[in-house]
């Protein structure tokens, strides 16, 4: 992935909501997570390496790269990037880190974990259907776990203009967190695997918007060296 620029994150942005919205039609979420459950639940649920490694180790690698970015205001460790860039960058994250679990808390789906069929109370109902209860807890769409991952997407933007090569690695390791984040929550129970996708969907689309709208103030430092 190159740096398309806004229309080009745009185009990217389309393309995968139309993806993700043949999914959500094909109806495959409820199947996959039969793959990971029987009727005594989720058998890596309580799993070590779900739990301990991928959720909770997940969650203090997210933090630590947050804490990162904070020190990095002050002394330019990463990549020596002008100072708005370093600010915008760090605001983006906390962008998508406060505004997609925030979508989460006002949501009526429950989590995998919750349906009947895996011992719980609930019953499947689409997360398109909003409004409508399934008889469980609820607040669990979209996936607040990957979206730990998926905001650090940001640092491709924040990166893509000066430094090319690390934006793409930057991205490509930020995708490959999240879906790790992901599938050990639809392992556990925790969340279909669209949970996880719209997380995604939902940082690109909220990273692009910020980069586009912060481009008059970004670009008269784009080419300057951190002092």
């Amino acid at each position: 992935m190159t740096s398309t620029g806004w229309r080009g994150d745009l185009a990217i942005a389309t393309l995968t909501g139309v993806l993700l919205l043949l999914w959500d039609f094909s109806g495959l979420d409820l199947p996959v997570a039969r793959l990971f459950a029987n009727a005594q639940g989720f058998a890596l649920r309580e799993h070590w390496f779900t739990r301990s490694v991928l959720h909770e180790g997940g969650r203090v690698l997210s933090w630590s790269v947050l804490l990162l970015l904070i020190v990095n205001l002050r002394w330019p460790l990463l990549w020596r990037l002008p100072l708005r860039t370093r600010v915008w960058w760090l605001l983006a994250t906390l962008l998508c880190a406060l505004l997609v679990p925030a979508l989460k808390q006002i949501s009526a789906t429950s989590c995998p974990w919750d349906l009947a069929e895996f011992g719980g109370v609930a019953r499947y109902v689409s997360h398109w259907r909003w409004g409508l209860a399934d008889g469980g807890g609820g607040r669990c769409f979209p996936s607040g776990h990957a979206t730990a991952a998926f905001a650090l997407m940001s640092g491709y933007f924040a990166l893509r203009e000066t430094q090319p090569r690390a934006a793409r690695a930057w991205l490509n390791a930020v995708l490959l967190l999240g879906l790790a984040f992901g599938w050990g929550q639809l392992a556990r129970g925790a969340h279909y695997p669209s949970h996880t996708l719209w997380s995604g969907w939902l940082c690109w689309v909220l990273c692009s918007a910020a980069h586009a709208l912060a481009g008059p103030w970004l670009q008269p430092q784009t080419r300057g060296i951190a002092r």
